[in-house]
């Protein structure tokens, strides 16, 4: 029998608060699908969100975690019966736990895995997929180099010269993540004799490969990025990818990590509507909780309004995968779009948290500073808008 107050009024329990997924699209999985994201939420529960901000502070890695990273079975999930709805929330859900290990999943699973699938030779796919997919190995993608990132398909320096049964590349690559301690780099270079660019699995302990840590980063701490030098590195022809043969191969690749970036921002924004609300509930100024101002309740309707957006166009850009339609412009635009969006939800949640928004003793902190890589990796703002731009006019203004 229901609990009843003095007058007789059965007492209702008090409604669970929605949630950042204002629409509820999680609700849009199957039953597999919602129950392996509560399998991935539980473990990042307990494995990640407790330990993330002593791992950013220290720009230590969770080595530790690889083993149950991999035994969680979600590697490159719409190759195993997944949707592409279920793979950004699943990226979103990492994110939601801490974007630098959300970063090195899309590093080495949507980019690095994916391109075995996509341009590896079945051999090749025998010698690395098995152990790259449970994370006996890691990968990295060494695309960006010390002079180029936007422009990099005009101006790679980086060159490969055949020898025999050999290629012979020299160069160098910066801001590599995972490229400190990966065992393989999906390695672009620009062919002498030709003039393309090739793709290569590049075995890191090969004599010449040198690599280097960037340091004094103020985002995504955790998040090992490289300085790569390569010296006369001989890499056989047995590890060049032949599916590549022009840099418009990377458009495959790049298109969906532009999207799983969105999907990342998407995190992001859920991270800080989570923090900022529990701060504020919890928080008393004036006697009574911060919560109860209307300019911080403004803030909070602002932040979910930007995730809810973000999240919707998500959905849209996860059927058109389905689809097989998606386009390098809507990409781009969900690129823009949602970290724009993050971009100002980070931003009203450390001011909401006031002085303690600075500080890495809470995590609000950490959220706002992580965004400012996530708004400009995978093209900067202004190169997404600019195709973007490019796609709606029919002119290009990138030079």
């Amino acid at each position: 029998m229901a609990e009843q107050d003095d007058g007789g009024t059965p007492i209702r329990p008090p409604r669970p608060l929605p949630g950042a997924d204002f629409l509820d699209i999680e609700s849009q999985l199957d039953e597999r699908e919602r129950a392996k994201l509560a399998e991935v939420r539980a473990f990042v529960a307990e494995h990640m969100v407790p330990f993330a901000g002593q791992w950013w502070t220290d720009e230590q890695f969770p080595f530790h975690l690889l083993p149950q990273l991999g035994a969680l079975g979600i590697s490159t999930p719409t190759r195993h019966g997944y949707s592409h709805l279920f793979h950004g929330l699943l990226i979103a859900e990492l994110a939601r736990a801490d974007a630098s290990l959300a970063t090195f999943f899309m590093i080495h699973h949507d980019l690095f895995v994916e391109s075995l699938h996509d341009f590896g030779t079945q051999g090749q796919r025998e010698r690395y997929l098995a152990d790259a997919a449970a994370l006996r190995t890691t990968g990295a993608f060494a695309l960006t180099e010390p002079d180029h990132g936007s422009d990099v398909a005009k101006g790679m320096d980086t060159r490969a010269r055949r020898d025999g049964d050999d290629w012979i590349i020299n160069g160098a690559k910066r801001w590599i993540g995972n490229g400190t301690f990966c065992e393989h780099m999906l390695l672009w270079a620009l062919d002498e004799d030709t003039g393309t660019v090739r793709g290569f699995i590049l075995d890191t302990s090969l004599p010449g490969v040198s690599t280097s840590r960037i340091e004094h980063k103020i985002s995504l701490r955790t998040v090992q990025n490289a300085d790569v030098l390569l010296h006369d590195v001989r890499v056989p022809e047995a590890d060049r990818f032949p599916g590549i043969e022009s840099f418009a191969d990377t458009n495959q690749l790049l298109r969906s990590s532009r999207i799983m970036v969105g999907w990342l921002a998407v995190g992001q924004q859920l991270a800080a509507f989570d923090v900022t609300r529990d701060y504020v509930r919890a928080r008393e100024q004036f006697g009574r909780p911060l919560a109860s101002f209307q300019l911080i309740q403004q803030k909070l309707a602002t932040m979910l309004g930007n995730a809810t957006a973000s999240m919707a166009l998500m959905v849209q850009i996860a059927h058109a995968q389905a689809g097989g339609t998606e386009r390098m412009d809507q990409a781009a635009l969900a690129k823009a779009f949602t970290t724009e969006r993050m971009r100002e939800s980070v931003a009203l949640g450390r001011a909401a948290l006031g002085g303690n928004g600075i500080v890495t003793d809470h995590r609000m902190a950490r959220i706002f500073a992580d965004a400012e890589a996530i708004y400009t990796y995978e093209g900067t703002q202004d190169v997404n808008q600019l195709i973007v731009g490019r796609a709606v006019t029919g002119i290009s203004a990138i030079a």
